[in-house]
């Protein structure tokens, strides 16, 4: 019998899709939210997604998994460095996706997220030892055009470019050698960010502002709210989709980002930039060739995942 190509989780692709739609939806939301800086933004998306997803937790009975990672945290001390480190850079991503919209530099951070599946493809190759079929191997090396083609035109790597580039693959590359990849770690991510939240809005107080404005009040509800369901389904499809294939999947994201600038944002569009979209446009149509080809899984068999982790039943997405 011949052996069976292991599936991919249509959850994770799913997943992954939805994250990289709310992302570009919150792309728009910073620039509606003057005259709140993007420290200040920060400040109140830290607050607002630690009371959401521990209000998640209430609903979902899964207080056993924070006591779980708590007990971890005790019997192993180093796994908090860990968190801590990661929170940090988690942290760091969250406040560039408010200041990049508000600061026109919208291209510049979509442009990082266009490298970063390239970054992560290697990850996976060369630290997973996964193998590429060669449509996603055509896929990345369309990719791999045009992020060449933005970097000649653009002449060279700003640094909110390499932020997201180098930042995210060691965050997600921690989150998976520690086994921090659980929403009881996202929680306390984001609950390790409290005390700069509190810093942040207490040396720029806003809050006066904030209450006599309605539409500052939806904004940020509406941020906290996206912020907490995108992050968890962008942190599922990472958990349960084989790495490479995760940094691909990832390019729908900076699309997504790339219009945004251009529409809501009125960021300039130069023709040379014509030649950095479609290579990765034909890149996502070879990967959806490649999905559409796959042969579906026998009944009730589970997914093999190359890079993840097995999951205990509390360690479900939020």
């Amino acid at each position: 019998m011949n052996a069976r190509t292991p599936s991919v989780p249509t959850s994770g692709i799913a997943s992954s899709v939805g994250a990289s739609v709310i992302f570009g939806t919150i792309f728009m939301i910073p620039p509606h939210l003057l005259p709140l800086d993007p420290e200040q933004i920060l400040g109140y998306r830290i607050v607002a997604m630690v009371v959401l997803l521990a209000a998640f937790f209430c609903v979902g009975r899964m207080w056993d998994q924070a006591a779980a990672l708590a007990g971890r945290l005790r019997a192993t001390p180093h796994l908090a460095g860990a968190l801590v480190v990661n929170a940090a850079l988690l942290g760091l991503q969250l406040w560039l996706f408010g200041w990049a919209p508000q600061s026109g530099h919208g291209l510049d951070l979509s442009l990082g997220y266009l490298i970063l599946p390239l970054v992560m493809v290697v990850v996976g190759v060369v630290v997973y030892r996964e193998r590429l079929s060669r449509r996603r191997i055509a896929a990345v090396l369309c990719a791999a055009a045009g992020v060449t083609a933005a970097v000649v035109f653009t002449g060279g790597l700003r640094w909110p470019t390499l932020l997201v580039a180098v930042g995210l693959p060691l965050y997600f590359v921690s989150r998976r050698a520690f086994a921090l990849d659980s929403a009881a770690a996202q929680l306390f991510e984001l609950s390790a960010m409290l005390p700069f939240s509190v810093l942040v809005l207490a040396a720029k107080p806003s809050l006066g502002t904030v209450i006599h404005r309605p539409r500052l009040i939806a904004g940020l509800v509406l941020l906290g709210l996206l912020s907490a369901a995108g992050f968890a389904l962008y942190l599922t499809a990472s958990r349960v989709l084989p790495f490479s294939l995760f940094g691909v999947l990832s390019y729908v994201e900076p699309v997504l980002m790339v219009l945004v600038s251009l529409t809501f944002l009125g960021e300039p569009w130069q023709p040379a930039d014509t030649f950095v979209h479609l290579p990765i446009c034909a890149g996502l149509v070879l990967l959806a060739v490649e999905s559409a080809a796959r042969e579906p899984a026998a009944p009730q068999r589970p997914a093999a995942r190359s890079t993840a982790h097995a999951r205990t039943p509390a360690d479900r997405p939020v």
